[in-house]
């Protein structure tokens, strides 16, 4: 018996939480049950998580979480739970099977069964942002060595498990060399341990073409943070609809299951919300506690229940449907399939372990780091990128010179062009002067001088090497 813990959200939430776990009940599933309170009354009430500490120690004691949506009230203040939930408990990997159930469900692409696996915990998600000039903001995107690997590993063994045959992975390492090409790196690295399983890689824009356009060309998709959060939508989407899609978080010891969509309060309390997303995504909870024969039975009676025409209003279409019923109704009819397989649409049948079983990450030796540079950021309102490099240059030392200057990227200074438009907004990029090497001691040289000549260093980032390579980005146009 598996003690897990509930919350039934918002909006649809407690309408399509409760058709979910009777099904679930009713096709045997070996649970308990401990409800909480997260969500918009949770905000309302004063608390700007969304979520009381003892709730967190409910989910942290039983390990697995079944969510469904919730608001999160508009303006400031308030930071979305799914986000928090999945970094705060480690879910590092979001699980999103996207399959059409043609000819039952309105779609373009017949063939399509596609599993997205998302990096779920940092890139451009790490939330870092600030404004530094009164024209520029920036966020940080953060990409680690043991984000990469966790969730490439990851992938891999899912598509193992599952019988898959490929896994893509999308990145846009020719623009971000650094971010996107450590993720692309480490992907080729761990493929070479998967010699069964093809593997791919694709660039991202061209890549999400191809899958809008022919998703049967491709198995597993393992991204980035926001790459896999927009193409997982466009996928479920363009599979039917992202009302029927679930999603599993996955961490090394906890795990969230839920829908993708969000609560739609327009719909509560009307007993009209398609269940499906929800299930989808209790269905992956089964397998994931190693209930497999429960998981497997429910998904073949819904299966048959799609199949049998029995549809919500959402997905309802005259012609292919035969009844259009409510959330409870659904629920009842998939309750009265269980047992039965589907017989166009194709059964499911997992292994009796489905459990995937990762290595922790270990980290690596720490590789010889060398100082080369630095950069310094300068919030100037000036447009002659050749007068600020007579104002910086004030500031050389003899052991760190001014050797570019970029705006937004671009290199202006040397040999810029005039077409080039600036905003407030410098990089001004000191290198050792000829012969020397460069010290933090330089670094604070170069700050106190700004300070002294009434430049304004809103930022500064160090230029490093490891073992002997550099590690950051030239200038656009050097």
């Amino acid at each position: 018996m598996q003690r897990i813990t509930v919350a039934k959200g918002d909006g649809i939430g407690p309408e399509i939480m409760d058709a979910t776990l009777a099904i679930i009940k009713a096709a045997g599933a070996r649970i308990e049950v401990d409800e909480i309170e997260v969500g918009e009354k949770v905000y309302l009430a004063g608390n700007t998580a969304g979520i009381a500490k003892e709730s967190w120690d409910v989910i942290r004691r039983n390990k697995i979480f079944l969510k469904a949506p919730i608001t999160t009230p508009q303006g400031g203040g308030y930071k979305s739970l799914n986000v928090t939930t999945r970094k705060f408990l480690g879910l590092y990997a979001n699980i999103r099977p996207c399959m059409s159930l043609h000819p039952y469900v309105r779609t373009k692409h017949p063939q399509m069964d596609i599993v997205i696996v998302r990096e779920n915990e940092e890139d451009l998600y790490a939330g870092i942002e600030h404004q530094q000039t009164d024209e520029v903001v920036q966020c940080l995107k953060l990409i680690s060595r043991p984000g990469c690997e966790k969730i490439v590993r990851y992938a891999f063994e899912y598509a193992k498990q599952y019988g898959r045959k490929k896994v893509t992975c999308f990145t846009k390492d020719n623009i971000m060399k650094q971010t996107d090409g450590l993720f692309h790196q480490v992907f080729d690295e761990i493929a070479k341990e998967y010699p069964t399983i093809e593997n791919e890689h694709w660039i991202i824009d061209i890549g999400a073409a191809k899958m809008a356009d022919t998703p049967e060309a491709f198995d597993v998709i393992v991204m980035p943070n926001l790459y896999g959060d927009v193409l997982s939508d466009v996928a479920a989407q363009i599979a039917g609809s992202v009302g029927l899609a679930g999603s599993a978080n996955i961490g090394e010891e906890c795990a969230m299951f839920e829908a993708i969509h969000g609560s739609a309060p327009r719909r509560a309390g009307q007993n009209m919300a398609n269940p499906s997303g929800l299930l989808q995504g209790a269905i992956q909870m089964l397998t994931h506690i190693g209930q497999t024969d429960v998981a497997e039975n429910v998904q073949n009676a819904w299966l048959k229940t799609i199949e049998d025409g029995i549809h919500t209003y959402d997905i309802y279409k005259e012609g292919v449907s035969t009844q259009k019923v409510g959330t409870r109704e659904f629920a009842e009819a998939v309750i009265r399939n269980l047992g039965q397989q589907p017989t166009q649409l194709k059964a499911v049948q997992y292994a009796k372990d489905s459990t995937l079983q990762l290595p922790r990450y270990q980290r690596r030796p720490a590789a010889r780091k060398e100082l080369l540079g630095v950069d310094l950021f300068v919030h100037w309102g000036g447009s002659d990128a050749n007068e600020l490099a007579a104002l910086v240059q004030k500031l050389n030392t003899p052991s760190a010179t001014l050797s570019m200057i970029t705006n937004r990227g671009i290199k202006v200074w040397p040999e810029g062009f005039r077409e080039t438009f600036c905003t407030d907004h410098w990089r001004c990029r000191f290198k050792p002067a000829e012969g020397s090497t460069i010290g933090k001691q330089d670094i604070i040289a170069l700050l106190q001088a700004a300070e002294a000549n009434g430049l304004d260093v809103i930022k500064t980032e160090n230029l490093y090497a490891f073992d002997g390579k550099p590690a950051f980005s030239l200038g656009q146009g050097q």
